[in-house]
């Protein structure tokens, strides 16, 4: 292998500042929940710490294949997994560059935050976080570049805001470093060691890969060692996970051996060949043996029907699988944490209904001694903007409501209403499909005397996710995982308002005062099978206290026909992101708590009826009811008979 070092002072910063960057990359319009993404680990992540001689001028080297049409000299390499998945949460792509590239210290270009480098083992890692970084020419022993590792140059303090991810192990293995189980134990606990390092520097968010099995790689495919190979890196994971359960932090794992396993096991499924050996065999054929059809000298050549690109080193097909793989994990509470959210579009669609119902009957009681029942149907549309931390979302809903009120004194009424309500929900880009069957029950007092007014209600209801479907992406995949669980609810709503017409006008006007609390609890749930994407969810519970004021008017257009609508402004007093709980569950041992959707402070609604006596004792209503705030919007349509006796 030639030597990486390069000239420096025959490059040209302009096509540089595009090559050695991600800023020719367009930035997502939303990011996530993170303030940026640090990587530390080997090749596997290694963002272009070494230049690149075979590729375009003043390229960076990435251990994957290059991007083609050639797959050869010329041409730039992929990017590996970190840096595709922090493409895809919105990470500022400058800070996706490698941190001590000799490149760009020459060039005078800002380093990046993946401080990863290919070769390193999992003492070097501790080393780039605790003490320092250095990239050395593996052929000359050259230090081409060394710099302070990232918490001595960063007064020894971890941004508790970002997304660390960590990955090795593979080089201790390679280099002869783990004989035995005790070396692999020792390896595992070093890497361990590094995320204990950043969690007491104050990192909360840490993404930890399990050490792929190199055994089952083309450097060992057909070895004498490479049971003893696999078995070493079983070990090395045991350790590792049983230190990363002690770590008082977000500690995120990847089963990433048991993720490769199954996409090997059915490699169509993922764009890759079936009819070939793809442990065995690589696209370079560099320390490997070549595919013979879709190796880079093979009848057709094609990275993307390989999972192995040299000896240990995936394919950009198989590096967008794995960033893919991370994904699917941290967006899996921006969209869970919606199945409160849908508790709660529920009750309010019947807290609607009611109150429709009685601004219908505004002024217009029936008889002391006497019910009023009350029957109604509708139908709602729930849309759900993206947040930073929280899935866009569709949804439609139906229900019915059966119900009536009692005028027992002058100046009081109380009743009951039940209500069935079916709601579905499709969230995200692959528009993952969660249903809700909602049973509620509202009970009510009212009070009515010349100008004052107001109105209780308790409401009180159980909550059946019979569909939760989650979907997402692994590479050309749509996967999915299922599960249903159970909820409740109860709620608690009061108003108080003054009519400014007063009894006996064709008319009434009312400003009103409101305050409303709502509690949603979803039952923990877990997905079904133990595959390396699925989920443990925790027990969610969302309460919203809201104080709003509001204005509320009818008018009689004839004996038989009335119009009538509201207005208003509530506060939402509990804004705090909804925080997810869960695990994976071929790891149940490390949980890990990730935000999710964020609810919003101020809340606008509205609505419009119209209600027609058919005879004395049977009216026919009908309304719409619109609520908005920043990120949500809900509209809903009913029609209502009601029946005096």
């Amino acid at each position: 292998m030639r030597s990486l070092v390069s000239p420096f002072s025959s490059l040209r910063k302009p096509l540089l500042a595009c090559l050695l960057s991600l800023g020719c990359l367009p930035t997502p319009g939303t990011a996530a929940p993170y303030s940026t993404l640090f990587v530390f680990g080997d090749s596997l992540a290694d963002a272009g710490q070494f230049p690149d001689l075979a590729g375009p001028s003043g390229a960076s080297l990435r251990f994957t294949n290059r991007t083609g049409p050639t797959y050869g000299s010329g041409e730039m390499t992929g990017y590996s997994s970190p840096t595709l998945l922090g493409m895809m949460l919105g990470i500022a792509p400058a800070d996706l560059n490698a941190s001590t590239s000799p490149l760009n210290a020459a060039l005078g270009l800002p380093d990046g935050n993946n401080w990863a480098v290919g070769g390193y083992r999992t003492d070097q890692i501790l080393a780039a976080i605790t003490s320092q970084s250095s990239v050395v020419d593996p052929n000359s022993g050259t230090t081409l570049r060394t710099r302070p590792g990232y918490l001595p140059g960063n007064n020894f303090r971890a941004d508790p805001d970002a997304l660390y991810y960590l990955t090795g192990g593979g080089n201790d293995f390679l280099q002869g470093r783990v004989l035995s189980a005790s070396d692999a134990r020792a390896a595992g606990g070093r890497l361990a060691d590094s995320a204990q390092a950043l969690q007491q520097a104050g990192a909360r968010y840490i993404m930890v890969w399990l050490l792929p099995d190199i055994g089952q790689t083309p450097a060992f495919s057909g070895n004498p060692a490479q049971p003893l190979v696999s078995q070493l890196s079983s070990a090395f994971n045991s350790q590792l996970v049983a230190q990363l359960a002690q770590i008082d932090a977000q500690i995120i794992p990847l089963n990433i051996p048991l993720f490769i396993s199954e996409t090997l096991a059915d490699p169509a499924r993922y764009g890759f060949a079936a009819n070939t050996n793809l442990i065995g065999t690589c696209f370079s054929g560099d320390s490997c043996t070549a595919n013979p059809i879709y190796g880079l000298n093979g009848s057709s050549p094609d990275p993307s029907k390989l999972f192995f690109n040299d000896r240990v080193h995936p394919t950009t097909a198989a590096q967008q699988l794995l960033a893919d793989y991370g994904w699917s994990i941290l967006s899996a509470p921006w969209e869970l944490t919606l199945l409160p959210e849908m508790g709660h579009s529920t009750l309010r669609s019947q807290q609607d209904e009611l109150r429709a119902q009685w601004l219908a009957d505004f002024g217009a009681w029936q008889p002391i001694g006497q019910w009023r029942s009350l029957v109604a149907a509708g139908g709602q549309h729930l849309d759900i903007d993206a947040q930073s931390s929280g899935a866009q979302a569709d949804g439609r809903g139906y229900n019915l409501t059966l119900g009536g009120s009692y005028r027992f004194a002058e100046h009081w009424r109380s009743g009951l209403v039940a209500g069935a309500y079916r709601q579905s929900l499709k969230a995200g880009t692959l528009d993952s499909h969660y249903r809700l069957n909602g049973y509620i029950a509202s009970a009510f007092l009212q009070y009515q005397a010349n100008n004052l007014w107001a109105d209780l209600a308790a409401s009180g209801g159980r909550l059946d996710y019979d569909r939760a479907e989650r979907k997402f992406a692994l590479g050309v995949a749509e996967a999915q995982q299922k599960g249903d669980t159970d909820g409740h609810l109860w709620a608690l709503s009061a108003r108080l308002g003054y009519d400014l017409a007063g009894a006996n006008r064709p008319w009434h006007l009312s400003p009103f005062i409101s305050a409303d609390y709502a509690r949603v609890n979803v039952d923990g749930y877990r997905e079904r099978g133990n595959g390396s994407t699925a989920l443990t969810i925790d027990d969610q519970e969302r309460t919203s206290k809201r104080a709003g004021v509001g204005l509320l008017g009818k008018w009689q257009l004839s004996n038989a026909t009335q119009v009538f609508g509201e207005i208003a402004h509530e506060r939402e007093f509990e804004t705090d992101p909804q925080q997810l709980r869960m695990a994976l569950t071929s790891l149940s041992s490390i949980n890990f708590e990730l935000q999710g959707y964020e609810p919003q402070r101020n809340l606008n609604r509205a609505s419009l009826g119209v209600a027609h006596k058919i005879s004395r004792d049977l009216s026919l209503r009908a309304n719409y009811n619109w609520r908005k705030n920043d990120e949500l919007t809900q509209q809903g349509v009913s029609v209502g008979v009601s029946l005096d006796f």
